[in-house]
């Protein structure tokens, strides 16, 4: 019989600081963030879906209304432009060397436990369908982060129907992909993304041939 993740029940830890300001330009446009806290001090979020340049926007204010110090990760070529790099790293970006011997993972969960030592947050934050096109299925390096590190995935969605950015759902992964895959699609699945045609299977990303 196959593994299967644990959803956490215990108390929430609140955020940082957050913004009303952030909250009040969601709330414009209809928007409402629906994320009471964090039940650790490091982790992963999965973002889902990802359909449309605006799931970026969305999310930093989201970010910002939560005060919770997300980290994503971006391409290292772009934190050496020197005015848009210093901006990624203000909102969170993280550089990803692709030319690592270690590897992105790797080197994240490395990352992550230092952070761990310090008493520090580190929460990363990706959208693992890698791309605002419908795709096979997910990419897993950030799944496998959580998993290696062994913190908590937040399964988080914004829901252009509903107009939420919820956060509200956190899994210890079992490691079983197939398992935790499943458990994955069954609550992110019926989430609208603003171009619906777009999301891509909840499923592990076939590798290229």
């Amino acid at each position: 019989m196959s593994a299967a993740p644990v959803v956490l029940t215990a108390p929430l830890r609140p955020h940082g600081r957050s913004s009303g300001l952030a909250r009040g330009v969601l709330g414009l446009f209809g928007w409402t963030v629906d994320a009471p806290g964090v039940p650790a001090e490091q982790g992963v979020i999965l973002v889902y879906p990802h359909t449309s340049n605006w799931d970026f926007v969305i999310g930093v204010l989201a970010k910002w209304a939560i005060g919770l110090p997300l980290r994503f990760w971006g391409k290292d070529s772009l934190f050496r432009v020197p005015l848009l790099g210093r901006w990624a790293r203000w909102i969170g970006g993280v550089a990803v060397d692709r030319n690592s011997p270690h590897g992105i993972v790797a080197d994240t969960v490395r990352q992550m436990q230092a952070a761990a030592a310090r008493g520090e947050s580190f929460w990363l934050a990706a959208a693992p369908e890698g791309t605002r096109s419908r795709a096979s299925g997910w990419r897993t390096g950030a799944y496998q982060v959580a998993v290696q590190a062994g913190v908590p995935a937040g399964l988080c969605y914004l829901d252009f129907e509903r107009r939420i950015v919820s956060l509200n759902r956190f899994v210890m992964l079992s490691g079983d992909m197939q398992a935790d895959f499943a458990a994955f699609a069954d609550y992110l699945g019926p989430r609208v993304g603003r171009h619906p045609a777009l999301a891509s299977p909840i499923q592990p990303q076939r590798p290229r041939t």
